[in-house]
C-alpha cells in the first residue's frame, strides 16, 4: 500500500507526478492562496507525509491532528514555521532546502542595496507619473555604493556571498557573527566587528542572521540611533529581527537614507503598514530565493527527500 502524502500548495506537475510511484497524493489545488488552517488540520488526519511551505505552521496543534505523520518536508531553508521540540515529542522527521538559494538571495540583497542607494524605484515612479519634465543638477541624486563600508550581521553562506559581491564594488566589509570567520578574513580581508562598531561605521547595514530567540528585535530604537544619519538598512533574512515600529519612527524623523526590506514580521505585510507610506522604503514580497534556478533546486531537494522516504531509504537535509 502506498504512503499517503498531502501537499499544502499546488506545485509544478513535473515535480509532483513522479512521486505517484511511491505515494497516494492529495494536494491543495491553489498555487497562490494559503490553505486555510481548518482545512489543513482536516487534511493531515490520515497522511504519513506532509509537504509544506514557510507559511504553513507545523506545531503541536497540527501534530495532535496527525496521528500517522512521520515526515514533514519544508520548501524553505528556514524553518521558523516548524516547532522542532514538538516534532521530537511526536517522533516526526523534517527536512528543508539548505545551500541552494545562496546566490539568488545574495543577488537580491545587492539589488536592494543598489535600488535604495540610487533611488531606483522612486525614479521609476517619477517617470511613470509624468514628473520628468527636464534635467537639473540635483535631480533624484543618490548615494554611491562603491568605496563605502558595508556591515553584514550574520556571516553564514549568504552573508559571505554578499560580502564577496561587496568586494567587487571596492567596499570595505565589516561583519558581526556568533563566531569569527578567520578563513574568510584572511582570504578576502573581511573584518570582524562588534555589533555597536558595525552600526556606527557602516554606510550599508545588511541583516543576514537567522531568526531565533537571540535575534528577535535585534535592531531596535537603540541600534538604529547608532547608525549613520545617511546609512541604508537592508533586511533579506527574516522579519521580526528589526523592530518595525522603531524603524518607522527613526526614518520618519529623517534619520537613515533608506531601507530595503524583503521580509516583514507579519507576511503578507498589511497595506496600511506605516513603513509603506515612506518613499525611501523599498519593500518586496519575500522574493529572496525567487529565481528559476533556486526555486527549482529547492523543489528538487524536497523531491529527493520524499522519493528517498517513499523507497524506505535514508532522508537527507534533516532538521529534526
Amino acid at each position: 500500500m502506498k504512503k499517503k502524502l498531502f501537499i499544502t500548495r499546488k506545485f509544478p506537475a513535473h515535480i509532483v507526478e513522479p512521486l505517484e510511484e511511491f505515494y497516494d497524493i492529495k494536494q491543495w489545488p491553489e498555487e497562490e492562496m494559503v490553505i486555510p488552517r481548518e482545512k489543513l488540520l482536516e487534511a493531515v488526519a490520515e497522511c504519513e507525509v506532509l509537504w509544506v511551505t514557510l507559511e504553513d505552521l507545523v506545531d503541536e496543534e497540527l501534530l495532535s491532528h496527525a496521528p500517522n505523520l512521520k515526515l514533514v518536508t519544508n520548501l524553505a531553508v528556514g524553518f521558523n514555521n516548524i516547532d522542532i521540540p514538538a516534532l521530537r515529542k511526536y517522533g516526526v522527521k523534517a527536512t528543508n532546502t539548505p545551500g541552494v538559494l545562496t546566490n539568488s538571495t545574495a543577488d537580491l540583497v545587492f539589488g536592494l542595496l543598489l535600488a535604495t542607494a540610487r533611488r531606483i524605484p522612486e525614479s521609476e515612479r517619477y517617470l511613470r507619473e509624468g514628473k520628468w519634465k527636464s534635467w537639473y543638477p540635483m535631480q533624484l541624486v543618490g548615494k554611491d555604493v562603491s568605496c563605502t563600508t558595508i556591515g553584514i550581521i550574520g556571516m553564514g553562506r549568504i552573508g559571505q556571498a554578499v560580502a564577496r559581491r561587496a568586494k567587487g564594488f571596492d567596499m570595505k566589509v565589516l561583519y558581526h557573527n556568533r563566531r569569527r570567520r578567520h578563513e574568510a578574513e584572511e582570504m578576502y580581508g573581511f573584518r570582524y566587528a562588534s555589533l555597536e562598531e558595525l552600526l556606527l561605521q557602516s554606510d550599508f547595514v545588511v541583516i543576514m542572521t537567522p531568526y531565533n530567540k537571540d535575534t528577535v528585535g535585534l535592531i531596535g530604537a537603540k541600534e538604529l540611533a547608532m547608525m549613520k544619519d545617511d546609512a541604508v538598512l537592508i533586511n533579506a533574512s527574516r522579519g521580526g529581527i528589526i523592530d518595525e515600529a522603531a524603524l518607522y519612527e527613526t526614518m520618519k524623523s529623517g534619520k537613515l537614507w533608506a531601507a530595503g526590506l524583503d521580509v516583514f514580521e507579519y507576511e503578507p505585510i498589511p497595506m496600511n503598514h506605516p513603513l509603506l507610506t515612506l518613499p525611501n522604503v523599498v519593500a518586496l514580497p519575500h522574493i529572496g530565493s525567487a529565481s528559476i534556478q533556486a526555486r527549482t533546486a529547492m523543489l528538487t531537494l524536497n523531491y529527493n527527500a520524499l522519493a528517498a522516504y517513499g523507497q524506505g531509504k535514508a532522508v537527507s537535509n534533516r532538521i529534526d
